[in-house]
């Protein structure tokens, strides 16, 4: 394995070449589910949810798990998790079952990132190592009990779903930054009549949906997710961990600024526009005032010349 996560755009890797009973996997295909419809969903097709009662709630989680053992977490922000599941058969829950659950689909931009993972039957607790998550299972193997290996699980999975979320979120803001340029090419060539007002409201709506995305799901941005809070400390550790791997911190930093950056930009076109706008207003004021003054005269000479007449 490579020192860094694996990172791959739109499409899955070739299942070839990789061992999926060690992977784990994160995609996101959608703005956000509406869970309710998720687990009507993973029920309808034979999945077992909550399958080891470690009862989340399941606004903020769904656990499945399928036939063939491998676990699947579903997140609102539209993002799927899954531990020794075929690519081609994640790509297909999310895309072809999951995405009827979806609000805003986004199938065309999903991303997708793979973490490699190994099990020690002699750990209590679960780490990382590099990039490599080690999941302890030594309770699972000796008890058949299966509650701390899910809830490691969980703690990951809630840790790595950020990532694909922010790497649709930091695609959609380079697009963003992509339309916004030529904009700023016409203020620098001095072209700033080409500016319209509906083109402006456009972009400064694009900048606001970006903003909301980022933050309205504070799972995404908060240091530790509020389903975690009266959970054991390790889970906090085993969140934090991969989302370091992952550079999410920074991650979040760098968007808010460029986003930042581009409120900044869209603020100083909005002003010209209005302005530009308001001296138009104020010419026309001015051409409807030099009107009525040009009627008065009219009216004030017919009625002097009336006067001579008579």
């Amino acid at each position: 394995m490579s020192k860094q996560p694996v990172r791959i755009t739109k499409s899955p890797r070739p299942s070839s070449e990789i061992d999926y009973r060690r992977t784990i996997s994160a995609i996101c295909v959608a703005r956000e589910f509406d869970m309710d419809a998720v687990q009507e969903i993973l029920r309808y097709h034979g999945f077992e949810l909550d399958p080891d009662g470690t009862n989340f709630d399941p606004m903020a989680v769904v656990h499945a798990r399928g036939v063939s053992n491998g676990d699947i977490f579903v997140f609102p922000y539209g993002t799927v998790v899954s531990w020794s599941v075929p690519a081609d058969t994640l790509e297909t829950l999310a895309t072809k079952q999951l995405i009827r659950a979806a609000e805003n689909p986004h199938i065309d931009r999903m991303e997708v990132e793979d973490l490699e993972f190994v099990t020690d039957a002699s750990r209590d607790t679960s780490y990382m190592k590099g990039n490599i998550v080690v999941l302890g299972t030594k309770k699972q193997e000796s008890e058949n009990d299966r509650r701390d290996t899910t809830f490691a699980q969980v703690a990951f999975s809630s840790g790595l779903a950020r990532s694909p979320k922010l790497a649709v979120l930091e695609t959609s803001l380079m697009e963003y930054f992509q339309g916004s340029k030529t904009m700023v090419d016409w203020l620098e060539r001095g072209l700033q009549d080409q500016l319209s007002s509906n083109l402006v409201l456009k972009k400064t709506g694009e900048l606001l949906s970006l903003r909301a995305q980022l933050n309205h799901y504070s799972d995404i941005t908060d240091h530790l997710p509020d389903m975690f809070w009266d959970s054991e400390s390790n889970l906090e550790n085993y969140y934090n961990q991969i989302g370091a791997e992952m550079d999410v911190r920074s991650r979040i930093s760098i968007l808010n600024r460029k986003i930042d950056y581009a409120h900044e930009t869209v603020s100083v076109l909005r002003e010209m526009t209005t302005e530009r706008h308001s001296t138009r207003l104020e010419w026309i004021i001015i051409v409807l005032i030099a009107v009525e003054v040009v009627f008065e005269l009219r009216r004030v000479y017919k009625e002097e010349w009336g006067e001579k007449a008579d």
